[in-house]
């Protein structure tokens, strides 16, 4: 089974693999390396059940991954006890193209949304889904105000940012409960945001830890083929105390077995 670590001050502790799920509901604008077919309710289900028998409790989805929200809130029915659901805000996929809308308002109907298509009354995470101008987002939008509210309402628990800046990262992580970063072979740029998090109580989790599938290759920027390049990079990830867990989006139970396996 895999480890479990404490997700910053939240009280909760999650699985150090989080399942993705981007490719339940979105096959177009994705930059993964091979094109993949979205899979049925049979194959979904038992992908999921992978994960919960493995050990995973941590799933992750987001109003921009299509209908994954949707599919999630059928697939699983009945588990709820069994999961952190994380979700997110600000970044809408429609008609093939990303738009976002930070504002309170949206922040608001996004979040009760996302309750009504996950058929739950709360959600473990929620996180900003940044369009890439984290600092101004955080400074002059009220979102995470805005989820600050639905926290104290108790339709949230734990409420962060999924950034793209290391300036950004360290704002969000003094401002919120969590980030979510990126951090694989090939990039290592926001580090100093784990460091940060680790010494503040705040929770880490890593997003593209395989570069999109990428790191399957094997190379590092400018260095010689690694052997197992998946369990180097998880190698490298959690040797930091202040990682909580990585997400990793698959539809391939092997895949996920292999990613499991290097853990």
């Amino acid at each position: 089974m895999l480890a479990r670590r404490a997700l910053g001050k939240t009280g909760m502790e999650v699985s150090i693999l989080g399942l993705g799920t981007v490719k339940l509901g979105r096959d177009r604008g994705v930059k993964y390396p091979q094109s993949f077919k979205i899979p049925n309710d049979k194959e979904a289900g038992d992908l999921i059940a992978l994960a919960k028998d493995s050990g995973i409790n941590l799933i992750d989805t987001a109003p921009a991954y299509g209908n994954s929200e949707q599919r999630l809130g059928k697939l699983l029915a009945g588990q709820r006890q069994d999961w952190l659901i994380c979700s997110k805000v600000g970044e809408e996929f429609i008609d093939g193209e990303s738009h976002y809308d930070f504002t309170p308002e949206h922040t608001r109907s996004s979040v009760e949304r996302s309750l009504r298509r996950l058929n739950t009354d709360f959600l473990d995470i929620v996180l900003i889904h940044s369009d890439g101008n984290d600092e101004e987002i955080l400074q002059k939008h009220g979102t995470l105000q805005a989820l600050a509210e639905l926290k104290r309402a108790g339709k949230i628990r734990a409420i962060g940012m999924s950034t793209k800046t290391v300036k950004g990262g360290l704002l969000a992580a003094a401002q919120g409960d969590l980030v979510m970063i990126t951090w694989n072979l090939q990039y290592r740029d926001e580090i100093a945001v784990a460091d940060y998090c680790r010494q503040h109580g705040k929770g880490v989790l890593i997003k593209k830890a395989l570069a999109s599938g990428h790191s399957a290759a094997g190379k590092r920027s400018g260095e010689d083929n690694i052997e197992n390049p998946i369990e180097e990079c998880f190698k490298m990830i959690f040797a930091h105390p202040g990682v909580s867990s990585a997400i990793v989006g698959t539809i391939n139970p092997e895949h996920l077995r292999a990613n499991i396996n290097a853990l």
